[in-house]
C-alpha cells in the first residue's frame, strides 16, 4: 500500500495527474462513497498539487488530513479530503476520501474519541495559501495565452541557430533527426517568449520560461520549436529543455513546478 507520509511516493514528479486519481481512489476504503459526478470530473483533471493539512500522533493513533487540489478543464478548481489513519496496534494506514473539509473533519473527531486522544488544537489550514498558490501556477501554466503578433521572419544564419538550440537541449525527449534535418533547411526565423514567471519549487525560488523559435524553410513551409528554460535543478543551476509542441513544452513545465 503507497504511503502517503513518504515524500518519495507523495512528490513524484513523474507521476501524472491521472496516476494521482487513480492512486488516491484506489486505495481509499470508501472512495464508493464519492458522488459519481465528482469522480468523473476527476478523472478528467488537467493537474494536482497536495498539502498536509492537520496530524495527530499519540500511543494510540496516528492520524493525518490532506488536501488535494485539482485544475479542471474548465478552468475551475476542485478538492478532495484525504483521512490516512493507523492505530498503535495497527502499523497499517488506512485512507479515506471526502468531498467536504466538514466531513473529513467529522470522521477525524471520531477516530480521536475511540482511541481517546482528543485534538489538542482544531484544524486549521497553514498551508492553504501555499497550496492555492501553487494551483494558480499550475493553471498558469497550462493555459494557452492570447494569439501572438503577426511573425517578422528574419535571415540571420537561422539554420546555424536551429542548430544551437537543439544542440543545448538537455531533455531526452528533444526532437529528433527528421526536425534536425528539417530545420537544416532554414533560412529565416522569429522568436518569441510566451511565458515568464517565478515561483518557488521544493523550498526554492525558480524561474520559467518559454520560448517559441518558429522558422520559415526554404519550401516556404515553416515549423517551430519550444524552448523551456528554468532553473528548477537540485542544484538550481540554468537548464534548458526543447520541445516539438508548445503542449508537451508546458506539460514539463507543469511537470517541474509539481516538484515540491
Amino acid at each position: 500500500m503507497n504511503d502517503p507520509n513518504d515524500p518519495i511516493e507523495r512528490n513524484d514528479p513523474y507521476e501524472t495527474t491521472e496516476q494521482h486519481v487513480e492512486r488516491l481512489l484506489g486505495r481509499a476504503l470508501n472512495s464508493f462513497d464519492l458522488p459519481d459526478a465528482m469522480v468523473e470530473r476527476l478523472r478528467g483533471a488537467l493537474a494536482h498539487a497536495t498539502a498536509l493539512h492537520s496530524s495527530h500522533h499519540s500511543a494510540a493513533l496516528h492520524r493525518a488530513t490532506y488536501r488535494h487540489a485539482f485544475l479542471l478543464p474548465d478552468g475551475t478548481s476542485l478538492t478532495l479530503w484525504e483521512l490516512v489513519h493507523h492505530t498503535g496496534t495497527d502499523g497499517r494506514d488506512h485512507h479515506e476520501l471526502y468531498a467536504e473539509k466538514a466531513e473529513v473533519r467529522l470522521a477525524a473527531a471520531r477516530l480521536s474519541d475511540a482511541f481517546g486522544s482528543p485534538d489538542a488544537v482544531a484544524l486549521g489550514d497553514p498551508l492553504d495559501d501555499d497550496l492555492d498558490a501553487d494551483l494558480e501556477l499550475l493553471s498558469t501554466l497550462l493555459v494557452r495565452p492570447p494569439e501572438p503578433m503577426p511573425r517578422v521572419y528574419v535571415p540571420d544564419d537561422s539554420a546555424d541557430h536551429a542548430r544551437r538550440v537543439l544542440r543545448r537541449a538537455e531533455n531526452a525527449d528533444r526532437p529528433g533527426e527528421a526536425v534536425t534535418a528539417r530545420l537544416r533547411g532554414a533560412f529565416a526565423h522569429h522568436i518569441q517568449q510566451v511565458f515568464g514567471r517565478q515561483c518557488s519549487v521544493a523550498g526554492r525560488d525558480a524561474g520559467f520560461s518559454l520560448y517559441e523559435h518558429a522558422f520559415l524553410l526554404l519550401d516556404g513551409t515553416e515549423i517551430s520549436v519550444w524552448e523551456v528554460e528554468h532553473t528548477a535543478t537540485p542544484d538550481g543551476r540554468h537548464m534548458c529543455e526543447v520541445y516539438e509542441n508548445e503542449r508537451t513544452a508546458r506539460a514539463a513545465m507543469e511537470s517541474r513546478a509539481r516538484v515540491r
